[in-house]
């Protein structure tokens, strides 16, 4: 028996301006998850990040140029007694905007990587203590769990190729 598969409808529209790609080529980085989890973790200084990841110092002088560039952190100079004026590194509201991602792929991580002991970190609701989760819902407030009922369609800055 021979099958056929329909040409998926995808084809017909163009790639030149997606989101993701854009997204990627700021995100798209191992270092750059690495650094945004130090400062959602609240290591916000250079010498402190460098110390508790091990990035090199070029890697992170880059990967935190590159968040400040695209305004995902902002710099806020501090300076110790006797010391010369440095920069510690904030999240703005674009950077507030990528922690849903990140306990996404935390999670992913946890369920496929986690060692045996289970997973090293937990992120819970400051208030109550349960775990948080990220979780899909629809605009129209349903909760999506089967994600093959999530369908693309073109949006209204959708290009025909």
């Amino acid at each position: 028996m021979t099958r056929t598969t329909a040409r998926p409808e995808a084809l017909d529209w163009s790639v030149e301006h997606c989101t993701i790609s854009r997204a990627m080529a700021v995100l798209g980085e191992k270092w750059t998850f690495v650094v945004l989890r130090e400062v959602f973790n609240g290591v916000r200084r250079f010498a402190d990040m460098q110390e508790r990841t091990g990035i090199p110092r070029q890697v992170l002088t880059n990967r935190l140029a590159s968040l400040v560039e695209h305004g995902v952190l902002r710099r806020e100079p501090y300076q110790e007694p006797g010391s010369r004026v440095r920069h510690e590194y904030r999240l703005t509201r674009k950077g507030f905007d990528l922690y849903p991602l990140l306990v996404a792929v935390k999670e992913w991580g946890d369920r496929y990587l986690a060692d045996a002991d289970g997973p090293p970190l937990e992120m819970v609701h400051r208030d109550c203590g349960a775990q948080v989760h990220a979780t899909l819902h629809c605009s129209g407030g349903h909760p999506v769990t089967e994600f093959r009922d999530v369908v693309p369609r073109p949006g209204p800055g959708a290009r025909r190729r």
